[in-house]
């Protein structure tokens, strides 16, 4: 027999469904609480974790370094960013820029047609092994892929044999035997990085670029043609401004990452690059103010690129 006080707790005891419904009608109502949780973790991560991180590097970039006790003191100095200006230093950023924006003309020439190809005219099953291909090579490790590469371009791998095959070995000599590429094979010469660059961050470039291709709507290309524009017109005048936002995107991503790379430098040739000047501060030397000065320089230039990129409009359409 139940008694009245059961009966009171029984209906006091509510289901959890009842309370996941409750709650429910309590975030629908205040969708400015549901928008804080969700964008809450991600933005104390970019907060607390990367930009404190890059607030550290930049302190620790006035930081003072003793070259006989290798000690690092907290405190201020300029001497730190004078050094860049001092020796080899201007010549090593200047070739690192270089690489960089040498990388990402090449990604945009090479990735503008696939990606317009995919976006325009492949069908669903093409596309979806198009963008397989694309995506097969980022699943393999990013070392193997450059000792893949140092094999193909050694002088006894496959890209010099077909060269040989078709008389273009003189060519390749000749190209080596240059003064600004110097080396005695593709495997540890400027050209041999370029290759493997371009290889490594293509698909980065392809991605953004198809992307915003297939942001463009068929009604505005056949407003362009009815309106008697050529297919020329329509596209340097309509396609291309349109999906300038993807090649700014696809250019950020290839030339940041070539420009602080230091593992394809160490693995093709000598030459160094800004990465490797921070990786031996930071290694054998220890000298972590140094290495935080010249990490400082990407920053700059990244942060110059991005400011010129919105200036000419390229944010405009995101």
């Amino acid at each position: 027999m139940t008694t009245p006080a059961h009966a009171k707790e029984r209906e006091t005891v509510r289901p959890p469904s009842s309370i996941l419904r409750d709650i429910s009608t309590f975030l629908y109502r205040r969708p400015w609480l549901i928008m804080t949780l969700l964008l809450a973790p991600p933005l104390l991560w970019l907060g607390v974790v990367y930009l404190g991180s890059l607030g550290a590097l930049t302190l620790n970039s006035f930081y003072i370094y003793n070259s006989f006790s290798g000690q690092v003191t907290p405190g201020f100095t300029l001497n730190n960013y004078a050094k860049l200006f001092g020796g080899s230093n201007p010549t090593i950023v200047f070739r690192s820029a270089g690489m960089a924006a040498t990388v990402t003309a090449i990604c945009m020439a090479l990735a503008f047609p696939v990606g317009y190809y995919m976006a325009r005219y492949a069908s669903p099953r093409l596309k979806r092994f198009l963008y397989l291909s694309v995506l097969l090579p980022l699943w393999s490790s990013y070392i193997v892929r450059i000792y893949a590469w140092k094999t193909i371009l050694a002088n006894e791998g496959v890209l010099n044999w077909f060269l040989n095959q078709v008389g273009l070995a003189g060519a390749r000599d000749a190209l080596l035997t240059a003064p600004v590429i110097g080396g005695n094979s593709l495997s540890v010469s400027i050209i041999g990085m370029l290759l493997v660059f371009v290889y490594v961050w293509l698909p980065y470039m392809i991605l953004p670029i198809q992307a915003s291709l297939e942001r463009v709507p068929q009604s505005v290309l056949d407003a362009s043609s009815d309106l008697g524009a050529r297919p020329f017109t329509t596209f340097w005048k309509v396609t291309l401004p349109l999906a300038i936002p993807g090649v700014v995107a696809g250019s950020i991503f290839t030339f940041s990452l070539t420009l602080g790379d230091y593992i394809i430098p160490n693995t093709l040739g000598s030459t160094l690059f800004i990465g490797n000047i921070v990786e031996r501060n930071l290694g054998a030397n220890n000298n972590l103010p140094l290495a935080a000065a010249m990490t400082v320089v990407p920053m700059i230039v990244m942060i110059t690129y991005l400011l010129l990129a919105r200036k000419t409009g390229a944010f405009d359409a995101l």
